[in-house]
């Protein structure tokens, strides 16, 4: 959930029945939790449970080093794409940072990248050089202006970067992609793509069956 969507959770959970569990998928830490729970003091928060990365869950096996550490969103992602898919893919959420995952045909998380988001490699060429401006440009095959050149570079950075996690990995066969600027990756991407809408929500309705 985008924090510019909490006003519209609010409204919704006026009309929700009395609930048995809370899940929650954080990595906003504690101010983010407290946050959330200001906004919405009507619910018993006494039923929350804090969704943590584990060895392994619903299906999915999770080969980070040391799978604790593995983010709580990446983790939800994966486990929201096995449900849908149960096939080799790439798990791709695409935001502030986007985050590239991959899962081979056994539910195996095999390990992942993460990049600066869209905006973020904007925000970058903006504060750390002299001259160039945050791009409001667009994709262009030959770009000839400086804010189609930003714009171009960096989404074919994110494009390149997908293509090729795709690529090593071992029978992959879709690629699910979520976040903010999956909309503006989707077409650039030369491999068989499924768009999903809150990948990560899609995770945590699944743990809510298992846990």
């Amino acid at each position: 959930m985008a924090w510019e969507e909490l006003s519209s959770l609010q409204t919704e959970a006026r009309n929700w029945p009395q609930l048995e569990r809370i899940l929650m998928a954080n990595v906003a830490g504690v101010a983010g939790e407290a946050r959330l729970q200001q906004a919405l003091p009507e619910l018993d928060w006494s039923r929350l449970e804090r969704i943590r990365s584990l060895p392994g869950a619903a299906g999915v096996s999770n080969g980070y080093r040391v799978p604790e550490q593995l983010g709580v969103d990446r983790w939800c992602a994966l486990i929201g794409a096995w449900a849908l898919e149960q096939r080799a893919c790439l798990v791709v959420t695409a935001g502030t940072a986007t985050t590239v995952d991959s899962l081979d045909a056994s539910g195996r998380f095999l390990g992942g990248l993460i990049l600066p988001g869209v905006d973020l490699m904007k925000g970058a060429l903006a504060k750390g050089t002299a001259g160039l401006p945050w791009a409001q440009g667009q994709h262009v095959p030959f770009p000839n202006a400086t804010d189609d050149a930003i714009t171009t570079g960096c989404l074919e950075a994110q494009a390149g970067a997908i293509e090729r996690a795709f690529a090593r990995l071992p029978g992959a066969e879709c690629c699910l992609l979520s976040g903010g600027a999956a909309p503006l990756l989707e077409p650039l991407l030369r491999l068989p793509v499924r768009p999903v809408h809150d990948l990560v929500l899609e995770g945590l309705r699944r743990l809510a069956q298992d846990l």
